[in-house]
């Protein structure tokens, strides 16, 4: 029935709006097991701290540091020094840095001069240290004998925790060695200032009060712990305990319970004292609270680090003179050095990715995002664009140190969603329904050679090539069947990867089932394949396998290919040929016997990137696919030369010249085919069914079978803007001429009365289509289109 009353302008207006709009819903879901993301995220370094900050006792952020400093921002230099220092402007005058010693710097030039920049932070007057925040106190009691810096650092850092701590002190002065620094290097008035902060904390100071056995004693029944911090440990310590002044190295406890006592002998690093008074403070903290001293302690002191730096490439620089020695360094000067830090991060993958890139964030984060998203009962899953959006082409477990390939979790977790009903079909319902297309009977087709009963080999060009270049897979294959013996048969149809891809393995392997069918009824012959997708996708299915490039190095080239001498190109690597040597040394061999110079990307071969379409990105993720193609075609101005029709037309479609190779081998006009482009998502179905037709014809003498469909003979009128909105939306002529085709036998449309435009809808699978479009006497005047995953579902009257 044809809608012509008030009420339809109000639907009209509603559709309008939807097809203007462009609401999508979307649901996702994910699964993965708690051990095996433990054993992923172990394999990501980049949490792993920086060299300097593990090589530091106390493990004071450095790099944090030199983040401070570069942005001017001392207020918060001092706030990274406080955070891991007990008394930074002690400390930042007087460590013995051994930071330094395994600075990454000094790979490339000098080590960071750290010391001197934390002195520049902390004689700064002008910029005060954060006070210390008190926190609830406890009733437990700890004394701490000596005030030397371990004595000072167990105090203050028991004392933060709420701790009643007594301090006593033989002197008349706390401080035990730091008096002995320069007054030049350590003033006697930051001491006095510095120390304070033990006041403020309510710690208990007793001057003058030197320690012998029964003093000990007396202490053991008055408090809860008792710390024996002595600069000289092993003469002091050895006094008051006698044959037990043994020393737990680990814990720093004694023999006697509830005497805890410094564990370095014969150090006298600040740093490192500072270290054992703090080693000391956690095990009294536990003994205090009943836990085990010695649990989970691998990371205290100074370790090594799993952070993976690459230096490679970077310009070697010496440190900054101080011009001042007294004065230490000047802002300037402080700026300059801190700016020579390399701000130790991995990230190697996220350098070459701009899939990981794109989310902020770095593989380890990823994982545990992946995870998550399992977690929601109800809700969006907000992962799973995440998920579906990786082109799973295996570059970052090429680069990552540890081998991490984040491809592998999100191909498992997208099988996962799948397996469970949470994959919503808009991430992937196009690729699978052009997938679905190339393996029916407007495609598929297997024959031997015309002539042959049998066939040694069999040509597969893929569904790809076939769509962007119908007339090079027929000069390909009379090239096979000119230079190869034994018959060469002819296989069209897809290898299934999308449905891999998708994380459909049902329909995968349904493919798959079929493809080994057709296979097997033409005798098992060799298999030839011109697409690097297909020839890792049958790698390990198919016994007798070879690239078209492997085959085609070791033959003569075809009479028409094209000889230059001297031209240069850089070659794009198809990612899934990146564990494939024979075949990227294949294709440099082709170029070189054509006079091509080649020129490699800074990731090529084994690094390469993807196009954009691996994994089927493009169709998930558009915004981020054209990101990945614009960045691998900024890497170099030279022309292009790929074996991968995507690829190819990828590249071509951002203006990028780029030639196939077939291209060059078949004496196609270079300039013509460098900016030769894409063909649309239409007339790619189209070329596949017509290469079919045409090879029926010409090859086999049979008359092709009509292709079904009424909605095939709807003529349509597009212009340039509606192609584009197709083209983005993946939008199919098909899928116009049905939507027309139904309202117009239906009467199933909406009339607008102000122009009399119609507007129709149809919904042949899992997406439904809305056209607007107007009848003239040449066909149908296509002025708008849009697609949802919704479902429109008409109310009964009855």
């Amino acid at each position: 029935m044809i809608n012509t009353c008030e009420d339809s302008v109000f639907v009209w207006a509603l559709a309008k709006f939807s097809l203007l709009a462009g609401n999508n819903f979307k649901e996702v879901g994910v699964q993965m097991e708690q051990d095996e993301l433990k054993r992923q995220e172990d394999k990501c370094t980049q949490e792993n701290p920086p060299a300097c900050t593990a090589g530091c006792p106390i493990h004071v952020d450095a790099r944090k540091l030199m983040r401070d400093i570069k942005n001017q921002d001392l207020k918060s230099a001092l706030a990274t020094l406080q955070k891991k220092q007990p008394f930074p402007g002690i400390i930042g005058r007087i460590c013995d840095h051994p930071c330094e010693n395994v600075c990454k710097r000094q790979d490339v030039g000098s080590p960071i001069a750290i010391s001197a920049l934390e002195r520049y932070c902390v004689q700064d007057q002008s910029v005060k240290i954060a006070k210390v925040m008190k926190v609830p106190p406890k009733s437990q009691t700890v004394t701490v004998v000596g005030s030397g810096l371990r004595g000072l650092t167990a105090a203050y850092d028991l004392a933060k925790k709420g701790y009643k701590v007594s301090l006593f002190e033989k002197a008349d002065r706390l401080g035990g060695n730091l008096w002995s620094f320069s007054e030049h290097q350590l003033p006697p008035e930051v001491i006095v200032e510095e120390l304070s902060v033990l006041n403020r904390l309510n710690v208990q100071i007793e001057l003058n009060k030197a320690i012998n056995q029964q003093d000990l004693a007396t202490l053991q029944k008055k408090f809860n712990v008792v710390y024996l911090g002595f600069a000289d440990q092993s003469k002091e310590v050895l006094e008051l305990l006698g044959q037990q002044d043994e020393v737990d190295p680990v814990t720093c406890a004694t023999p006697i319970t509830g005497i805890f006592s410094g564990s370095l002998i014969g150090n006298d690093s600040p740093i490192m004292a500072v270290a054992d008074g703090r080693k000391a403070a956690v095990s009294i903290d536990r003994y205090l609270q009943g836990v085990s001293l010695t649990a989970s302690r691998e990371g205290e002191g100074a370790h090594g680090t799993k952070l993976f730096v690459n230096t490679k490439g970077i310009t070697p620089l010496p440190v900054v003179p101080i011009s001042d020695e007294l004065g230490g360094y000047t802002a300037e000067e402080a700026l300059q050095e801190a700016s020579r830090c390399l701000d130790c991060q991995c990230l190697e993958c996220v350098k070459a990715c701009k899939y990981l890139e794109n989310y902020g964030s770095y593989p380890k984060k990823y994982l545990r995002q992946i995870y998550n998203n399992d977690s929601i009962v109800m809700g969006m899953r907000h992962g799973n664009k995440m998920i579906n959006s990786c082109s799973l082409c295996g570059l970052c477990a090429e680069v990552c140190p540890q081998g991490l390939d984040l491809g592998e979790t999100c191909k498992a977790t997208r099988e996962s969603m799948v397996n469970k009903g949470k994959m919503p079909p808009s991430a992937h319902d196009f690729a699978l329904r052009d997938m679905a297309f190339s393996n029916s009977d407007a495609f598929v087709l297997s024959r031997h050679q015309p002539g042959n009963n049998s066939s040694k080999y069999v040509f597969f060009p893929g569904c790809q090539l076939s769509a962007s270049s119908p007339e090079q897979v027929e000069m390909v294959y009379a090239y096979l069947t000119e230079k190869l013996s034994g018959g060469v048969a002819l296989m069209l149809r897809c290898c299934g990867a999308p449905a891999d891809w998708a994380g459909e393995q049902n329909l995968y392997r349904s493919n798959l089932d079929d493809l080994v069918r057709e296979w097997e009824s033409l005798g098992k012959p060799k298999i030839i394949v011109a697409c690097p997708t297909c020839h890792s996708m049958f790698r390990d299915k198919f016994p007798e396998l070879v690239s078209l490039w492997e085959l085609m190095a070791d033959l003569d080239l075809p009479s028409q290919a094209i000889r230059v001498r001297g031209k240069q190109v850089a070659v794009q690597d198809a990612c899934t040929a990146r564990h494939e040597p024979v075949i990227l040394d294949a294709v440099r061999n082709i170029l070189t016997r054509q006079g091509f110079d080649i020129e490699e990307l800074p990731y090529s071969k084994e690094r390469t990137k993807c196009c954009g379409f691996g994994g089927l990105t493009s169709f998930a993720n558009p915004e981020l696919a054209k990101k990945i193609v614009e960045d691998r075609i900024s890497e170099s101005t030279t022309d292009y030369a790929a074996y991968c029709a995507m690829c190819r037309d990828n590249f071509a479609s951002k203006g990028k010249r780029t030639f196939h190779l077939l291209d060059l081998l078949f004496g196609v006009n270079l300039e013509e085919a460098s900016v030769r482009p894409s063909a649309g998502f239409s007339y790619r179905q189209e070329n596949r069914a017509k290469l079919k037709r045409k090879l029926l014809e010409s090859l086999w003498k049979e008359t092709p079978p009509e292709r079904e469909g009424a909605y095939r003979n709807i003529n349509l009128l597009l212009n340039e803007k509606v192609q584009e909105i197709m083209e983005e939306r993946r939008i199919l002529i098909e899928d116009i001429q049905q939507v027309i085709e139904f309202a117009e036998r239906t009467g199933r449309k909406f009339i607008n009365p102000d122009n009399g435009h119609s507007l129709a809808h149809f919904r042949p699978v899992k997406v439904t289509y809305w056209v607007e479009y107007q009848a003239q006497e040449q066909g149908f005047v296509v002025l708008n289109v849009y697609s949802h995953r919704m479902e429109i579902v008409e109310e009964s009257h009855e």
